[in-house]
């Protein structure tokens, strides 16, 4: 790892910065990803219940049209939700993580969120408890 005063010039500590909160908007984007996935599952097991209101009130028709059309039905071409977030996390997000790694790796020794490291500095009080610097 670098050494503290091996510390990279402003504009690539703004760089690397950028490129670091790109990352965690994936993050997010990802966990997104997940909600749709849960929540599509919760939607499509509650379609099991709708199907058997439907039957139990005498609407067979619409109950299979449900059961035939809709229940298990993949969500993009040849996809379940699972399958969508395997690939974005075998993809996508996997190649993100490695090549923000290894920007950091070669321009600040692996160090991660060097602005915001940068501001704790300025804005603690130096001595005080619960500002310690580590």
């Amino acid at each position: 790892m670098a050494d503290e005063k091996d510390v990279p010039d402003e504009l690539t500590i703004q760089a690397l910065g950028k490129l670091s909160e790109a990352l965690e908007t994936t993050e997010r984007a990802r966990g997104h990803l997940y909600e749709m996935h849960q929540l599509t599952g919760t939607a499509d097991f509650q379609l099991d219940e709708a199907v058997s209101l439907f039957m139990q009130a005498g609407h067979e028709k619409i109950a299979q049209r449900i059961q035939q059309e809709l229940i298990g039905r993949n969500v993009t071409p040849g996809h379940w939700t699972f399958q969508l977030i395997e690939e974005y996390d075998d993809g996508y997000w996997s190649e993100f993580r490695a090549l923000e790694k290894a920007a950091r790796d070669e321009l600040a020794g692996g160090r991660r969120h060097l602005h915001e490291a940068g501001l704790k500095e300025r804005r603690r009080t130096h001595g005080r408890p619960g500002h310690e610097a580590r």
